[in-house]
């Protein structure tokens, strides 16, 4: 049986977890995990969890990670992305209005059902979050440095992250050792 690489990625709200697993799931022809659900693939890039060290240590009994990503964005881009962002309910996709608008303003681009703003998105309610974040995160994170297998990355821009991930994650997954039924993904 091929070996598993299993990848999680972290960051406070609006840091562009979903988009980063989109795009690795996009550029190695696989599928991504968010907070859930389960799937096996040979790679899986979990966004959101695990959120707090007790699911951490849960997550690590049952699976070693071979790579956890933190993103680190500053507030300010935060806040501007949060308070940007729309959902539809139903399927979970995310609008942005500043870079990632839906066709028709206010509705879903597939289904034209109307779009709504999560109370915790809004500006007066973010802070609140990012303090969360930052207060459950910190033993997440000190536990995945000491094993030495975090990789922190820092911007206000998800296009110029995305080059040093794709290329950290091309590099990790052409070392893993696979055998004779599966071949490595481009």
């Amino acid at each position: 049986m091929a070996k598993l690489f299993r990848a999680a990625i972290m960051g406070p709200p609006g840091s562009g977890k979903g988009t980063i697993s989109e795009r690795i799931a996009q550029s190695f022809g696989l599928q991504y995990l968010s907070s859930g659900h389960f799937l096996r693939e040979s790679i899986s890039a979990n966004t959101g969890f695990p959120r707090t060290l007790v699911q951490a240590q849960s997550l690590n009994s049952l699976y070693q990670l071979d790579l956890v990503i933190s993103l680190n964005i500053p507030y300010e881009t935060l806040k501007d992305r949060l308070s940007d962002r729309w959902i539809h309910p139903g399927s979970g996709r995310v609008y942005n209005m500043g870079f990632n608008p839906p066709r028709v303003q206010g509705k879903d681009d597939i289904t034209g059902e109307p779009l709504i703003q999560h109370d915790d998105d809004k500006p007066e309610a973010l802070m609140a979050r990012l303090r969360h974040y930052k207060d459950v995160a910190k033993p997440v994170i000190d536990l995945y440095k000491s094993q030495g297998i975090l990789h922190s990355f820092s911007g206000t821009e998800t296009d110029r992250i995305w080059p040093y991930i794709n290329s950290l994650l091309s590099t990790k997954m052409h070392a893993q050792p696979l055998d004779n039924h599966q071949s490595q993904a481009p």
